[in-house]
């Protein structure tokens, strides 16, 4: 397992759940994948700033998946500027060197956890 997945993460919800713009940048390598109701794709430490900013999201995490070495699935309670009670979401997060290179949000943690262990697979044989 990266040595680093559980501090990163930690980082990356602090960092955002603060809508603190540099932490958050400086959370998240360059690129990070995000996945999200609005696409996916590859994004700047910049741009993943820019969502925070934009989208006010608060994650809570609840429950920690391990999956394989450097992947890890989060439950969270979501909430944004709006909302009027917490949603519960799923995010698949690859950690390397220390940064979140991946976060890929989805709508439960068995859809989560699916695709964390098909990326585990692929990965695995490449």
């Amino acid at each position: 397992m990266e040595p680093n997945i559980e501090p990163a993460i930690d980082e990356w919800h602090t960092s955002v759940n603060d809508g603190d713009l540099k932490r958050a940048a400086n959370a998240v390598g360059d690129p990070i994948v995000v996945l999200g109701p609005k696409g996916v794709g590859p994004i700047t430490p910049e741009q993943f700033a820019d969502w925070v900013e934009r989208s006010g999201i608060r994650m809570i995490p609840r429950s920690w998946h391990p999956i394989g070495g450097r992947l890890m699935v989060v439950e969270q309670d979501a909430t944004w500027p709006e909302s009027k009670s917490p949603t519960r979401v799923a995010t698949i997060f690859r950690v390397a060197d220390g940064k979140v290179t991946a976060a890929l949000r989805l709508p439960d943690l068995r859809s989560a956890l699916d695709l964390a262990y098909l990326c585990r697979e692929m990965a695995a044989t490449e």
